[in-house]
C-alpha cells in the first residue's frame, strides 16, 4: 500500500495514464465483432452420400452401415447420427469440444477411403463430408426469381454467378442453396419405340456412355512447332444427343430422338422452392466465424446492387430473410441497458454523496474500468453480444463498490481535521486490504464458471471473463485513480458552501435509517439466538425452494424467426405437396405478425416433408411474440387436410446434430428395427397423454407403399438373364440414372436416363420393359417377376451404428423442462420397455440434463473457491465462515424472486446465483475488515463489530443499491433479447433486496457466535494445558 500511496502525488501521469486507456479501449470497442452469443465452436462434420434411385433400406443398408463403422474408429466422436432416405444419406458426426476440426476432417476423409470398397459400385461419386457448425446461423437468405427465365437458368446464376462472388467477401462462410435446379440433359425413353426396334435401355446407357466424352488427345511435336490435338468427342446440348446414333437396323440409323425426348431440364426435378408463392432459388449465407455480423450483412446488402446489374433485367434478387434487424435491435436493447444501469447507479451516488465532485469521483471509476475491459475483450478475441455486454450492465453495480470504499473513508479522514493528502493516504491503506480481499474474493467466484467444461461453459466462459476484468480494472482504479482524484478534488467541510434542501432531506433521511439500524441492532444484539434460528431457517427455506423450483435451460428467445416442417403423406407426389406447401404458406402470410414467408421442398429429408421459413416484422412493428404467433396460427394450419405443420422460434443457442419438427429430443434405440418400431409407437402414444408436453411427433414417418418385383430366379436362369440386367432395366427406367457427364467451362452437368414421364404413372409400364439375354433376345420382364406390395420405410435413423428413432416435443405451457424430463423418464417406465430398446435425451435436453447435476457442485465450488481465498487473506478458518453465512438469504431472495415472477431456474438464473455469492459477502468483509481492526485497538468483539455495522452501513447500503438498481433495467427489460436477460436480473433484485436486510443483522451475531466458541475452546485448551 505505500507504492500505491506514492501515486496519489503522481496527478499528471494517472491522468494521462486514464486518457491511454480510454482511447485503447475506446478503439477496441469499435473493432469488436457484434454477434447475438458468445461463438462457440462445435466441431461438426457432416457427410453426404448419394446413390440415385436406391430406396431407404438400401441407402441405410449398404451406405451408411459400411461408413458407420468406419467412422466407429475415428477418436473423440462423441455423437454420430444419420438420416437415409431416397436416394441419399447423410452422416452427422459430433467431436469432443477440445477436438481441432482439420484434424478431424483428415480421420473421417481416412475413415471414407477406407469404407469406399463396400460401397456401391454404381455410385457416381463418393461420399463427401463438409465442416460445419450447429452454431453458425444463416445471417442472409436472398431470393431469386424471374416471370421469364427458367428455375435452371436461375440455377445457373445463383450458383456460378452470385455465390461466387459473395463468397469471396470477407466474413461470408458456407453458402447453401434451396428449390436447387442444376441443368441437366434428360433422355426420356418410349419403352415400346425401344421394344420394337430391338432395343433395351442397357442398349442406350452404354450406347452414350461412350459417345461423350472429355479425355486427353495428346499433340503433334514437330520439328519447328507443336500442335495440340482436339476433337469433338463431346456432345453439349439436346439436339447433339437426339442426332446420337444407337444403332442400325436394315442399314437404317437408329437415332436417339427416335426413341423418345431429349430436353434441357433439371437434374433433381423433386425439388422447389417459392417466395410468397412464387417459384424461385433460395441462397441461404453464412458468417465465418469472428467476423461481425452486421459488418458482413451491411457489405453483402450493399454490395447486391452492383452484383444483380450484372445479371438479365427479368432477374429479380431480394432479401427474405435478414437477422441484422432482430440482432441489432437486441444489441441496441442491451447497451440501453447497460447505459441506464449507469445512470441509476450514478443516481445512487449521489443522493448518498449530494455533492457534484464527490459523485464525480467514483463515477469516473465505470468509464475507466468498462473501456479497459473493452481493450482486454479484443485481445482475447471476445465479441460485443447479449451475455458480455449483460456481463457489463451487471459489472456496472459493483465496479463503483471499491471506489465509494476507499472515498467514503478518505472523507470520514478529512473530517477528522487531516490534510488531504494525509486523509487519502491513510484513508487508503485503512481499507486497501478490504479492497484487495473483495475484489479476489468476488472474482473467485467465477472460477468454476472459468472451469466449466460443455457447451453451457463455453457459453458463459465469455461472461465469466467480461465481468472478473471489469472488476480486476475497477479494483486497480480505486487504489490508484480514486484516492488521487479524492486528494485533488476533495475538500475540507469547513471549506464547502452550505448545504442546500436536498442535501439537508437526504442527510436527515440517512440519519432517520441510522438511528432505526441502530435500535434494531441493539434489540438483535441482545437476541441473538433468535437471529441464528432466522439464519438458519432461511438456509432451510433456501434447499427447499431449491428442490420446489422447475428447472430449466436457457429461456425461449424471439429473434424474430420461425422454422415450420410441414409433413404429408410419404406417398405424395412432388407437385400436390408443393400445392399444400404453397397454401400453408398462404395462411401464414396473411398473419399481421408476419413479414415475409417462403419455403422449399427436397430434400427435407424426403419429398414428404417442406421446410416453411417466416420471418417476423421487426419488434416495434408488432405485438405479438414468436410463440404468440405461432399459438395463434397452429388452430388455423391444423385445418388443413392431409398436411401438418409444426413450427417453433429459432434460437441461437442450437445444440445436437439431428434435426427435429419440434424443440426437444428424446431418441429410442434397439438392434430391432422391428421391435424399435412397436415400442417407440407405444411410447408416442403415452407422451402424448401428458400435461407437461405438447407437439410430440416422431421422425420415423409413416411407412408407405413400395411395389416389390419378387424375381423368379430360375425362369431368369433359364432365359439366360442375370438379376444384375434386371436391376439396371430397372434402375434406367424410374432411378434418374447419371449416365455421363457434360464437363463445361463454367460447370459439370449430368446426361439423366429416364422413362417418358408419362410411362410412371402406372405399374402397367413394367409390362412394357425387356431384358436382354444372354443369347442377345429380349425377355419381357413380367415374364421372370411377380409383383408383390408391401409396407416399408421411407426414412431410416440410426444413432451410433443401431437404428434409432426421435420423438420430439415442445413444453406446454406453464411447465419448464425439468418437469418434462422426469415426466418422460417415468412414462418410459411405465410402458416397461424391454432391456434391449434405450431411451436417452439428445440435443438440448441432454444438454440440459448435464448443466443439470453440475448445478450443486457449482455452487458449493464458489462456495468453497471463495472459503478457500477469504482463509488466505484472512489467515483464518473462522472469519471466511461469518462473512460466507450471508449467502442462504441471497439464494432464498433469489429463489423466491424467480418463482414470484414465473420464471424456472434456468442457466441464467442459476450464474445471478453465484453472482450473488460474490456480491452479498462484500458488506460482511467490510464489517468484518473494521471488527478485526478495533479489536487490535483494544475494542471488545461485541462493541467492535457494533462499532463496524455503524459505521459502515452508509458504504454498505451505496453499494448495495448500486448493484441493486444496477440489475433492475435487466430485472424489468421487455426489449429485444429481454428473455435472455431477465432471469440473470430477476435474481440479482431478489437476493440483494432480502440480503442486504437480513445480513446487516445476521453478520455481527454470528461473528459473536464464533468469537465465543473460538474463546471456549481456548479456554478449554488453557485448563487442558494447566492440569
Amino acid at each position: 500500500m505505500n507504492a500505491l500511496a506514492g501515486l496519489i502525488q503522481r496527478r499528471v501521469g494517472l491522468c494521462l495514464l486514464a486518457i491511454g486507456i480510454m482511447l485503447l479501449g475506446g478503439y477496441a470497442y469499435f473493432q469488436l465483432p457484434v454477434a447475438p452469443l458468445p461463438t462457440v465452436d462445435f466441431p461438426t462434420i457432416q457427410v453426404t452420400a448419394k446413390l440415385s434411385g436406391a430406396s431407404a433400406d438400401t441407402m441405410a443398408t449398404s451406405v451408411a452401415t459400411p461408413l458407420e463403422r468406419a467412422f466407429s474408429a475415428v477418436p473423440q466422436v462423441t455423437s454420430m447420427t444419420s438420416t437415409s432416405a431416397a436416394g441419399k444419406t447423410q452422416i452427422v458426426l459430433q467431436f469432443d469440444l477440445n477436438r481441432d476440426i482439420d484434424g478431424a476432417a483428415q480421420d473421417v476423409q481416412t475413415a471414407i477411403n477406407t469404407a469406399t470398397p463396400n460401397l456401391p459400385k454404381t455410385m457416381t461419386s463418393t461420399p463427401t463430408f463438409n465442416k460445419v457448425n450447429p452454431a453458425e446461423f444463416t445471417v442472409l437468405s436472398l431470393a431469386l426469381t424471374s416471370p421469364t427465365k427458367t428455375l435452371h437458368q436461375l440455377d445457373l446464376y445463383a450458383d456460378n454467378y452470385l455465390a461466387q462472388q459473395l463468397s469471396q467477401m470477407p466474413g461470408v462462410g458456407l453458402i447453401d442453396f434451396h428449390g436447387e435446379q442444376k441443368p441437366a440433359v434428360r433422355v426420356q425413353i418410349d419403352p415400346d419405340a425401344l421394344a420394337a426396334r430391338g432395343l433395351t435401355l442397357e442398349d442406350v446407357r452404354s450406347i452414350i456412355g461412350v459417345s461423350t466424352l472429355d479425355q486427353p488427345k495428346g499433340s503433334l511435336d514437330g520439328e519447328y512447332r507443336s500442335i495440340t490435338l482436339g476433337a469433338t468427342d463431346q456432345l453439349l446440348d439436346p439436339k447433339g444427343y437426339r442426332e446420337q446414333v444407337v444403332a442400325y437396323k436394315n442399314g437404317v440409323p437408329i437415332k436417339l430422338g427416335d426413341l423418345g425426348k431429349v430436353i434441357d431440364g433439371a437434374e433433381d426435378t423433386q425439388q422447389a422452392a417459392a417466395i410468397e408463392g412464387e417459384p424461385g432459388i433460395i441462397v441461404d449465407i453464412h458468417k465465418q466465424p469472428g467476423f461481425n455480423v452486421l459488418s458482413t450483412i451491411a457489405a453483402i446488402k450493399a454490395r447486391l446492387p452492383v452484383l444483380t446489374a450484372q445479371l438479365p433485367k427479368d432477374v429479380n434478387v431480394q432479401v427474405v430473410g435478414d437477422r441484422t434487424q432482430t440482432i441489432e435491435a437486441s444489441v441496441n436493447d442491451v447497451q440501453f441497458t447497460l447505459l441506464l444501469s449507469i445512470a441509476l447507479v450514478v443516481v445512487v451516488i449521489f443522493v448518498f454523496l449530494r455533492k457534484a465532485t464527490a459523485t464525480l469521483i467514483p463515477t469516473l471509476t465505470i468509464p475507466l474500468s468498462l473501456v479497459a475491459t473493452f481493450a482486454v475483450m479484443y485481445v482475447l478475441g471476445y465479441s460485443l453480444d447479449n451475455l458480455s455486454i449483460m456481463g457489463l450492465a451487471i459489472a456496472v453495480g459493483f465496479v463503483v463498490d471499491d471506489a465509494i470504499v476507499v472515498m467514503e473513508n478518505i472523507v470520514r479522514h478529512l473530517e477528522m481535521g487531516k490534510t488531504k493528502i494525509q486523509a487519502a493516504v491513510e484513508g487508503l491503506r485503512e481499507v486497501g486490504f478490504t479492497i484487495v480481499s473483495m475484489t479476489i474474493s468476488l472474482i473467485a467466484v467465477f472460477l468454476p464458471i472459468l472451469l466449466m467444461g460443455g457447451i453451457v461453459g463455453r457459453l458463459m466462459r465469455e461472461f465469466a471473463v467480461t465481468v472478473s476484468v471489469a472488476i480486476l480494472m475497477s479494483c486497480i482504479v480505486s487504489l490508484t485513480v480514486t484516492p488521487m482524484l479524492c486528494a485533488w478534488l476533495l475538500k475540507h467541510h469547513e471549506e464547502e458552501p452550505e448545504p442546500g434542501r436536498f442535501s439537508r432531506i437526504c442527510e436527515n433521511a440517512f440519519n432517520s435509517i441510522h438511528t432505526g439500524y441502530s435500535r434494531s441492532l441493539d434489540w438483535v444484539l441482545a437476541h441473538q439466538r433468535l437471529t441464528l434460528a432466522v439464519a438458519m431457517a432461511t438456509f432451510l427455506a433456501t434447499a427447499a425452494l431449491y428442490v420446489y423450483i422447475p428447472k430449466g435451460f436457457f429461456p425461449q428467445q424471439d429473434n424474430g424467426l420461425i422454422q415450420g416442417i410441414a409433413e404429408a403423406a410419404p406417398d405424395i407426389s412432388p407437385k400436390a405437396m408443393r400445392d399444400q406447401v404453397a397454401l400453408l404458406s398462404d395462411i401464414v402470410g396473411a398473419d399481421p405478425a408476419v413479414a415475409k414467408v417462403y419455403f422449399w421442398i427436397g430434400p427435407n429429408p424426403t419429398i414428404s416433408q417442406g421446410k416453411v421459413m417466416i420471418n417476423l416484422k421487426p419488434f416495434a412493428q408488432r405485438t405479438a411474440s414468436a410463440q404468440q404467433v405461432i399459438a395463434r396460427l397452429q388452430p388455423q394450419l391444423d385445418k388443413i387436410p392431409g398436411i401438418k405443420m409444426y413450427m417453433q422460434a429459432n434460437q441461437d443457442i442450437q445444440i445436437g446434430g439431428r434435426a427435429s419438427k419440434t424443440q426437444y429430443q428424446y431418441t429410442l434405440q434397439d438392434p430391432d428395427s422391428t421391435e424399435l418400431d412397436h415400442w417407440s409407437g407405444v411410447l408416442l402414444a403415452k407422451l402424448k397423454t401428458l400435461p407437461q408436453l405438447q407437439h410430440v411427433t416422431s421422425d420415423q414417418q409413416r411407412a408407405t407403399t413400395q411395389a416389390t418385383l419378387v424375381i423368379d430366379r430360375a425362369t431368369a436362369s433359364r432365359m439366360g438373364v442375370t438379376v444384375q440386367a434386371i436391376d439396371d432395366v430397372l434402375y434406367d427406367a424410374f432411378g434418374q440414372r447419371q449416365i455421363a457427364t457434360m464437363f463445361t467451362a463454367l460447370d459439370q452437368n449430368h446426361v439423366i436416363l429416364e422413362l417418358d414421364p408419362k410411362w410412371q404413372l402406372s405399374l402397367e409400364t413394367l409390362g412394357h420393359l425387356y431384358v436382354r439375354s444372354s443369347s442377345g433376345a429380349l425377355v419381357p420382364l413380367s415374364l421372370m417377376t411377380n409383383l408383390k406390395n408391401e409396407l416399408v420405410p421411407i426414412i431410416i435413423n440410426h444413432q451410433g451404428i443401431f437404428p434409432a428413432i426421435t420423438l420430439s416435443f415442445d413444453l406446454a405451457p406453464g411447465h419448464a423442462l425439468s418437469e418434462a424430463v422426469d415426466a418422460i423418464q417415468k412414462a418410459s417406465l411405465a410402458v416397461a420397455l424391454p432391456d434391449n430398446v434405450r431411451g436417452s435425451f439428445q440435443g438440448t435436453a441432454q444438454a440440459f440434463q448435464d448443466s443439470l447435476k453440475s448445478q450443486p457442485w457449482l455452487i458449493l465450488a464458489a462456495i468453497l473457491t471463495v472459503y478457500i481465498v477469504l482463509g488466505v487473506l484472512y489467515e483464518s478458518a473462522i472469519h471466511p465462515l461469518t462473512i460466507i453465512s450471508t449467502l442462504p438469504s441471497a439464494g432464498f431472495g433469489a429463489l423466491l424472486a424467480l418463482i414470484i415472477c414465473g420464471q424456472d431456474l434456468s442457466v441464467l438464473g442459476m450464474i445471478g446465483i453465484i453472482l450473488l455469492i460474490g456480491i452479498v459477502k462484500k458488506n460482511a468483509i467490510m464489517i468484518v475488515d473494521f471488527t478485526l481492526a478495533a479489536e487490535k485497538q483494544g475494542m471488545s468483539p461485541a462493541d467492535a463489530v457494533r462499532e463496524g455495522c455503524l459505521l459502515r452501513l452508509r458504504p454498505i447500503l451505496m453499494t448495495s443499491l448500486a448493484a441493486l438498481l444496477g440489475a433492475v433495467p435487466l430485472a424489468l427489460g421487455h426489449g429485444a433479447g429481454s428473455e435472455l436477460r431477465q432471469p440473470l436480473g430477476i435474481a440479482i433484485v431478489g437476493g440483494l433486496l432480502v440480503s442486504q436486510v437480513l445480513t446487516l443483522y445476521t453478520t455481527p451475531v454470528v461473528y459473536l457466535w464464533f468469537d465465543r466458541l473460538r474463546t471456549r475452546r481456548a479456554v478449554a485448551a488453557e485448563l487442558t494445558v494447566a492440569s
